[in-house]
Order: structure tokens, then sequence, then C-alpha cells
């Protein structure tokens, strides 16, 4: 296999046409990708950065093989590789002088990609998160659900959604962060956000979900404030989005997980959500200047 069997272009249009079709084929494992692209392709090329974003394309006998994309200053994305594959992108991508500051992945991509990146660039890597996807079977509410009651967040919230999602970002160490009042009118645009409020209607939390793209939507963001965590705020607001969404009609109910946090992987278990795969983000340091 060739580095010149990828292609790299800034053409979304272009890349989605080529692509597209290969990443719907597996909505669960492309996801990211497909919910990125769809952002870009509604919101404009610059969503993410003020830079423009990069996608790439790997052609095997007239078929697509694998894609990546990235939005810069961000991590590359890519698809599940062979090692070779791998091999070939990190060659590819050296040949094209691009920097990578880091890769996210499924697990196995991503180890063979930092090893092929090390050999071709000389950097450092240092894995930074370990996540699982999960996807959602028969959902089933926590029991018992803690006081309050769910509430789509609309135009009014916008302030409360701007300052959570600035916090959310900050507690993840979020590197693919879009700016948070963009974030908060896209979902308050299409009800993408639901609160688990009090009685007196207090936020306590909240649980966003992607829009839907080739039949697959992803839960995210889910956040509790530091000082409400422990009540089940987080959990009931994630059970109420994934029945709107089941009820809705669609069935591909996707959402990631930090393999760190014991708990919101039990917790998400527990309603319902079974594992899918395990995926993996690396921080590069110390490659050479191309």
């Amino acid at each position: 296999m060739r580095p010149d069997d990828w292609y790299c272009t800034q053409d979304l249009t272009g890349f989605l046409s080529h692509a597209g079709g290969f990443l719907r084929s597996r909505p669960d494992l492309h996801t990211v990708a497909l919910t990125v692209t769809e952002t870009l392709r509604r919101s404009g090329l610059r969503a993410y950065s003020d830079e423009a974003p990069v996608f790439g394309v790997l052609e095997l006998d007239g078929q697509v093989r694998a894609a990546y994309f990235r939005t810069p200053p961000f991590r590359l994305n890519v698809t599940p590789l062979t090692p070779e594959e791998a091999e070939s992108l990190a060659a590819h991508l050296v040949a094209l002088g691009h920097s990578v500051p880091g890769v996210i992945a499924a697990r196995e991509t991503a180890e063979a990609f930092t090893a092929a990146w090390r050999r071709q660039s000389g950097a450092r890597a240092t894995v930074i998160q370990r996540q699982r996807l999960y996807r959602l079977g028969n959902l089933t509410a926590p029991q018992p659900l803690p006081p309050g009651r769910p509430r789509v967040a609309g135009k009014e919230d916008r302030e409360q959604l701007v300052r959570w999602y600035g916090e959310f970002v900050e507690a993840v160490g979020d590197h693919v962060a879009r700016d948070a009042a963009a974030w908060a009118d896209s979902r308050i645009s299409y009800g993408g956000v639901t609160f688990w409020e009090s009685e007196d209607g207090t936020p306590l939390a909240m649980a966003g979900v992607t829009p839907l793209v080739a039949g697959q939507v992803r839960v995210a963001p889910v956040y509790t404030p530091a000082h409400l965590r422990g009540r089940g705020y987080a959990g009931a607001a994630t059970a109420q989005v994934s029945r709107a969404v089941l009820a809705s009609g669609v069935r591909e109910v996707l959402l990631f997980t930090d393999l760190a946090n014991r708990t919101s992987n039990s917790l998400y278990q527990r309603i319902g959500y079974r594992a899918v795969a395990d995926f993996a983000a690396y921080d590069f340091r110390g490659s050479r200047t191309f």
C-alpha cells in the first residue's frame, strides 16, 4: 500500500460525495465524522475553528476503505485502519507536510497510527483519554428518579447553555470544542438539549443530542455542575433524551464515555447502553518540522 493511495482535500462537498456512502455504512463507528461533517455542512467550514478543515480518503480498487478529517488546530480523527493502512496514512501526511497534534480513533487504530507517526515524524505520544462507545439497547429509566422534571432548553436558556457548555469543556479537557455561543444557538434551533430541573424551574443537569445523521443520534454532552453531582440528575436527563430520541423513530442511539469515570460507565449500562468499541485519544509532541 502506498501513501499516494490516499488523497487530501479541503472540499467538503467533494469529500462527502466521495466518502459519504462509506461513512454511512457504519454510522456507529463513524458517528463523529458524520456529525462533524454535518455541522460543517450546515454552519460553514469555520464552525469549529478559524482554519479550514482538511479531509482525506483511502481508495483501493475503486472502493473507499477509510477516511480522516481534521479541524485545525485539533486532533486528527480517523476511521478504523489496519496497521498497514495506518503506516501509509502517516507517510501520506508527512509527504504533504502536515503537522498532526494528536489522533483520536478506535483503540487499535489509534495505537497503530501513533506508532506509525512516531516512526515517520519522531513524535512522542501521550494517551490523553480512553473512551468507550455505547449503543442503546432496551432503555430502563433509573429508579428511583430524583426530584424534578425534564424540560427542553429554549431561547430563554441561552446564557445558561453557554455557561454550562464552557464548564463542561473545561471539566473534560475537550480539544474539539465549538464556540460556546455558536454551540448553544445550534442546539436551541432543534431542541438539542434537555434539562433536568427542580420543581421551581432551576436547571440541575443537562443532556444533549447531536442532529440526526445517517440514522444515528449521539447523546452529548451530559453535564452536572460539580456541587450537584451524585444525586441522579444526569442519569435522569440522559434517560429522558434517550426516550425522546427513540420516540422520534431513531433506533441508533449512541454515546461515548470516559473509561476513567466508572460512575458514568456503570450508570449508562444500567439504563440500557451496551458497549460497541473502545476508542483512544493521543497527543503528539516533538514531531520534526516538515
